[in-house]
């Protein structure tokens, strides 16, 4: 399927907008600044051909998406491998081991990160966004299950996606973000 004359100008924008913020994502959550951006760029590329096969209706979603996909399988194969580097390039066989205190820690506050922008969403998006994502509905199950429209939910998800987005690359800690969060504002 030949691509499109406006689709490699959406991957050049979206390379553009998201390269800076994808890999200091990327960084913080391995740890290595050579492995996010080898990370990084097989994303990009898996984007640009789901971009080049047919529309994508939130490339920037699909980019993160991906990319954390990746990262995590990085981690995984780092974790469990048994040939690891050692001092002057040598490679040490050594037994696999569980995730590293290191990578718990980061994995935690990732989390917490993501459990503070969400209850920092209006309500309406949060109920979206939890039904969609946590209890994998889809927009109309959702707009069913809510009593509003499809449309409605539409635009409720891809406005607490933006708003998470937002949350999740400032430099926010957990706790500024839970004492910032309006009490009433519900």
């Amino acid at each position: 399927m030949p691509d499109s004359p406006r689709r490699p100008a959406d991957f050049t924008s979206l390379y553009r907008a998201t390269l800076a913020p994808l890999r200091r994502y990327l960084g913080r959550l391995l740890g290595n600044r050579a492995d996010a951006q080898d990370i990084a760029h097989d994303a990009y590329s898996e984007v640009y051909q789901t971009m080049a096969e047919k529309p994508v209706d939130q490339p920037q979603g699909l980019l993160f998406t991906t990319a954390r996909n990746l990262a995590i399988n990085q981690l995984r194969r780092r974790d469990h491998s048994p040939v690891r580097a050692g001092s002057e390039n040598i490679i040490e066989l050594s037994p696999a081991q569980a995730p590293g205190v290191e990578s718990l820690v980061m994995a935690r506050q990732e989390w917490a990160a993501t459990e503070a922008a969400i209850a920092r969403l209006p309500l309406g998006c949060r109920a979206v966004f939890l039904l969609c994502r946590f209890e994998g509905l889809t927009h109309p199950q959702a707009a069913v299950r809510l009593g509003i429209s499809r449309k409605t939910v539409e635009k409720q998800h891809a406005r607490a996606l933006r708003l998470l987005r937002t949350l999740l690359q400032s430099d926010e800690t957990p706790a500024d973000m839970s004492a910032r969060r309006p009490a009433a504002n519900h």
